[in-house]
């Protein structure tokens, strides 16, 4: 006797437990909850979800990464992978009502398989947390034209993968029947799940079996013992029907003769099942016994304005997917709404500027009326160009590894293309960009007492952009190029401290050996110095007094004295501009070509 009033007992025939039906309905809830199942009805129309004919294949050397290739001495595309079959001539047809559950073994296949497109869903704008990115990647698969007309509700559909992983098993039976009464309320539910136990199992409407990428079960899961007793494989007595047949089906791969046995055994399993199901509409297995497909559901709410089926297809059609623009748009507005909801990160990186700002503004501003010294000057100018980029490596780092996991399934999802992704983030963070650029930049250079023409003021204002947004764009590269987030900081650190020390301040430029000079011409820090010293110095009267004598000269020899007055100001805006769309080059092949899975994932 369960807990719940449920009656099992034992098939005579099977040996497998089963539910005594109670008025042609198994009992999962007691009356209260059954009172309660109203807030899980969905009152709209029913949805139809059909798979046709699926076949999903996974590139084993894809999932290689790539600095491991380099560890055996070999590129990246020397490594020679095969294309592994994840899935074989899938058929799925459920409608709202079911709950379908896909069991295997571990390495399943995944419920977001690439390119298959889910149409129509509900469309509601989102971003990088549950709440923002299921609601947005919907219009990232769904046909721009013709759009299809939804009800407004975002709630029929229910698609998880694994929910049950590393849940005890008490918690992972509420789940489930949480699962089910949302199910019960005219939603279509469909998950994945390893070998549930036998009181999970029996709330399962139906059951898709997978061994080695192919159906060898699809139907009832209360029909599934019978299936596979007609073939043979009679369930033992006590047993749980989901064990005994995953263990079935499962490949021993811990030799090449057991292993060559079970995909023996799994392809005639898939052979007679397709046999079984030839000619029917749903390629569902049903038992002669069955009077109807599903006992333990009620029959779907249908609205009360007796709205038509809808079909959700799943098509390989890409090319119906929303065209670049579209694709730009929604993840750009993502992109913002990502970066403006956490308003506490924004404050605190907002404030980390302003007071790095105040610091040394105020720090220069004791000189009072008299200004600030030649060498003074110098230092600050070299300083205002080091501090803040040196930040914004380190948080561009962390912000890109948090979002890679997303990034990486979304990519392989075929959800959108890598180039409107790539546009997206940069047109997405500029304007973050500008006001900490500002909230820096400003309040230093009137603190400081520099040089006070407005037009110096600009021209200078606009080598600190360059400069942070050059480090931003170092920083992006370095992200998507490593792996893990330790080995990404590192890198960015590395890069920084090169260019730092090869900007003309720690050592002079002439005094460079050959290898750092080359460096040099690469480094954002250099160009930026140059161009803030000719911004400041030139045209700038300095008193020299040299014994009795006072007279002024002109502040550009200063900069030529340090060697750094090689090129004219217009060509230091020039490389700054050059460096950054160089290493935005570098970010968009890195998103292209290296996998941006996390470190988890890895």
């Amino acid at each position: 006797m369960a807990d719940n009033g449920d009656v099992f007992d034992t098939d005579s025939h099977t040996g497998s437990p089963k539910a005594i039906k109670k008025g042609h309905v198994i009992r999962l809830f007691s009356s209260a909850e059954e009172d309660s199942s109203l807030y899980f009805t969905y009152s709209g129309g029913q949805n139809k979800l059909e798979v046709n004919n699926l076949h999903y294949e996974v590139d084993t050397a894809a999932q290689i990464p790539w600095y491991e290739k380099l560890s055996e001495f070999k590129m990246p595309w020397e490594v020679q992978g095969s294309k592994q079959k994840a899935i074989q001539g899938l058929n799925l047809h459920v409608h709202s009502g079911q709950m379908l559950a896909v069991i295997g073994s571990s390495g399943v296949p995944h419920l977001h398989v690439s390119p298959v497109i889910l149409t129509p869903v509900p469309l509601t704008p989102a971003q990088l947390s549950p709440k923002v990115v299921i609601p947005a990647s919907p219009k990232l698969v769904i046909p721009a034209s013709p759009k299809p007309v939804i009800p407004a509700s975002p709630k029929r559909i229910l698609i998880l993968d694994e929910p049950t992983s590393g849940l005890d098993s008490f918690t992972a039976h509420n789940l489930v029947i949480t699962l089910s009464r949302l199910a019960q309320g005219n939603r279509l539910v469909l998950l994945s799940v390893h070998q549930p136990r036998s009181d999970i199992f029996q709330l399962f409407d139906l059951v898709v079996l997978l061994a080695a990428g192919s159906p060898v079960y699809c139907g009832p899961a209360q029909d599934m013992v019978s299936y596979f007793t007609s073939l043979g494989h009679p369930c033992p007595r006590l047993c749980n029907p989901s064990d005994y047949y995953v263990d079935l089906i499962s490949i021993d791969r811990r030799s090449a003769e057991r292993e060559a046995e079970c995909l023996d055994q799994a392809r005639v399993l898939a052979a007679q099942f397709v046999e079984k199901v030839r000619g029917t509409h749903d390629f569902v297995w049903k038992s002669q016994d069955s009077a109807s497909p599903s006992p333990a559901r009620r029959s779907p709410t249908r609205s009360s304005s007796g709205s038509a089926e809808q079909v959700i297809t799943v098509s390989n059609n890409k090319d119906r997917l929303p065209g670049p623009l579209d694709q730009f748009t929604i993840l750009f507005r993502r992109q913002v709404y990502n970066d403006y909801r956490d308003l506490v990160t924004l404050l605190v990186h907002g404030l980390e500027s302003l007071l790095m700002s105040l610091l040394i503004g105020f720090l220069y501003y004791g000189a009072g009326p008299d200004k600030l010294n030649t060498q003074d000057t110098v230092a600050l100018l070299y300083m205002i160009g080091a501090l803040t980029p040196f930040a914004v490596v380190l948080d561009v780092i962390a912000k890109c590894h948090s979002e890679r996991a997303m990034l990486y399934h979304e990519l392989e999802d075929g959800m959108y293309s890598v180039t409107s992704y790539f546009f997206a983030k940069i047109v997405g963070e500029l304007p973050e960009h500008c006001v900490f650029t500002l909230v820096y930049g400003v309040p230093i250079y009137w603190l400081a007492g520099m040089n006070e023409a407005v037009d110096r003021f600009f021209l200078n204002f606009l080598l600190v952009w360059l400069m942070v947004y050059c480090s931003r764009a170092m920083a992006l590269f370095v992200a998507a190029t490593f792996p893990t987030l330790q080995t990404s900081a590192f890198m960015g650190n590395a890069f920084f401290t090169v260019f730092y020390l090869t900007g003309g301040f720690v050592i002079s430029l002439e005094n460079l050996w050959l290898v750092a000079s080359w460096l040099s011409h690469a480094s954002f820090m250099r160009w930026g110095f140059d161009g803030m010293l000719q911004v400041q110095f030139e045209g700038l009267q300095l008193p020299v007094t040299i014994g009795n004598f006072t007279f002024n000269v002109d502040g550009i020899h200063v900069v030529e004295a340090m060697h750094m007055n090689q090129y004219p100001l217009y060509s230091c805006y020039l490389v700054l501009i050059g460096v950054c769309v160089g290493f935005m080059m570098l970010y968009y092949l890195a998103l292209r070509y290296i996998k941006q899975k996390s470190s988890q994932d890895w």
